[in-house]
């Protein structure tokens, strides 16, 4: 099974913004689990994985504030939204004002050798590929909320050209869905 990657296609029908709802939101760290709360309120009743749905948000927002915005207060991130329980999908458009994810290609790369030693069952080798760094990774970086987020977004994860706004879909199946 080859590893889940994230991709770079700016053209993706993912990024349309049609029936989406949107909101502004502050670089303001100490906030984004509220800024994840107001979109998940319009997330459909009947789904089960609600929190988890919070906090895929939360990481994929703190992402844009962090990594893309750097924290500066003065800029901000573009979030758009959608949830369909007719067609059993939910999908997030974030979009920040940095310069991009430079280390995508590396990420990915990274990500395709972690995922063969566990694959391959080669625990020993996969110490190395434990938590992904780069030279700008703080002490409480390591990648891992991107290992869960390939994994939580079954339907993927896209990023336009500059790498500074990407497109999430999850699909549910019917097991993820309380049917009323």
């Amino acid at each position: 099974m080859p590893a889940k990657k994230l991709i770079v296609d700016e053209n993706s029908p993912y990024f349309n913004t049609a029936n989406t709802k949107s909101r502004v939101f502050p670089s303001k760290f100490n906030q984004i689990r509220n800024f994840a709360t107001i979109i998940v309120f319009e997330a459909p009743d009947n789904l089960k994985m609600r929190n988890l749905l919070e906090q895929q948000i939360s990481e994929i927002i703190k992402n844009a504030i962090v990594h893309g915005n750097r924290k500066d207060p003065e800029k901000k991130i573009k979030v758009w939204w959608e949830f369909n329980s007719e067609k059993k999908f939910a999908r997030i458009i974030v979009e920040d004002e940095g310069e991009g994810f430079k280390n995508l290609d590396h990420w990915n790369e990274f990500n395709a050798k972690r995922t063969e030693c566990f694959m391959c069952n080669n625990f020993e080798e996969m110490l190395n590929y434990i938590s992904y760094r780069t030279e700008d990774s703080s002490d409480m970086d390591g990648g891992n909320s991107l290992f869960a987020a390939v994994e939580f977004w079954n339907g993927g994860m896209y990023y336009n050209e500059k790498k500074n706004k990407v497109a999430c879909m999850k699909f549910y199946s019917a097991n993820e869905l309380n049917d009323k």
